[in-house]
């Protein structure tokens, strides 16, 4: 890091345009970082700060339930460049605050394969490996080369490959043990130039030949956005953090015996258990489509919960509880939140 400069510290900042709910809340105190010459400035105050500290990215995946007593540091960190290549691969570098689908679509635009079919995810690079996300049968795990970090306590700049993250589904070693440790400023991908192109999850292969498309790294991800817009309301338009919860997995005698009772049901292999459809599951309760007040569940994907116009967090949260509770009733299936609850 270079010498360090001041940061504009700001006060009573409202959030509603910087989380994708469109949630209407205050937070106390509020910086962005623009630059890593404002990384050393940024550790001071963090480190004597004598309140709570939120880092904010995208807001693609938090929840607001009430105005935060503490102090935002949203990351904005941008740039993307070529670190390495050859004939067969080429590792890219996306800063930390890049937006996830601008990083995506400038890989695609390369012909570099790997990331075409987690086009269109909401959220920005520097989070993508701490939810380690994933769409249409990939995730960032695989693609995923390493990322550069600083410890939040010591200022030490450190370096995570595949192997240190603890890569799970939607899962990594900073949604547990290293959590509000280390802030990602970098993450690097090793695509690839003559890649092996996935369309066997979803409605990929259809979407193709609907649109009258050969498979491509190019044609996929304008299958994968098709389709998503198709299904998942724009945040811009209506306010959503995407899929709200983890799609459950459960043992296999849970599953053969829900199966039986319910052949639809739309079931993955996942390591020792099985991995089942959660927006299935609250369709099956009768909820896709549910609102009451300005906060519902989406009317073509019932995994995603909106914001009408002026829902608080409270709300969404109340249909949350509602969900999980209908689901738990009528299958027996805890559903987790994919999303983060800021309370």
């Amino acid at each position: 890091m270079n010498k360090a400069t001041s940061l504009k510290l700001q006060h009573n900042i409202a959030l509603k345009h910087l989380n994708t709910f469109g949630i209407n809340v205050i937070a106390r105190d509020f910086v962005e970082i623009t630059a890593e010459e404002e990384l050393p400035a940024m550790l001071t105050l963090i480190n004597t700060y004598s309140g709570p500290v939120m880092f904010l990215g995208g807001g693609s995946n938090v929840l607001f339930v009430q105005d935060y007593d503490g102090l935002i540091i949203k990351i904005s960190l941008r740039g993307i460049n070529i670190v390495h290549q050859d004939d067969e691969e080429v590792y890219v570098r996306g800063m930390a605050g890049e937006n996830w689908d601008h990083f995506v679509q400038f890989c695609v635009n390369n012909h570099y394969g790997g990331l075409e079919n987690l086009s269109l995810i909401p959220g920005n690079v520097g989070t993508s490996p701490i939810q380690n996300i994933g769409a249409y049968g990939v995730e960032v795990k695989d693609t995923f080369y390493k990322l550069e970090a600083i410890c939040l306590r010591t200022g030490a700049f450190r370096e995570f490959f595949a192997s240190d993250c603890a890569f799970g589904y939607r899962d990594s070693v900073f949604k547990n043990e290293l959590k509000g440790r280390y802030l990602i400023l970098a993450v690097v991908f090793k695509l690839h130039k003559h890649p092996v192109l996935n369309t066997s999850y979803g409605a990929i292969t259809s979407e193709l030949q609907r649109m009258n498309l050969n498979p491509s790294v190019k044609n996929i991800a304008l299958c994968v956005s098709a389709i998503r817009r198709s299904k998942l309301p724009d945040p811009e338009e209506l306010g959503n953090a995407g899929s709200f919860f983890k799609n459950p997995v459960i043992n296999s005698e849970h599953a053969e015996e829900l199966k039986a009772r319910y052949p639809q049901l739309p079931v993955y292999p996942a390591g020792n258990g099985v991995k089942i459809a959660a927006g299935w599951l609250i369709e099956q309760c009768g909820l896709k489509g549910f609102r009451k007040g300005d906060a519902g569940v989406h009317q073509k994907q019932a995994l995603v919960l909106v914001n009408y116009g002026n829902a608080s967090g409270n709300d969404i949260l109340a249909i949350a509880k509602l969900v999980k509770d209908e689901v738990l009733k009528k299958f027996n299936v805890m559903l987790h939140p994919e999303v983060n609850i800021i309370e």
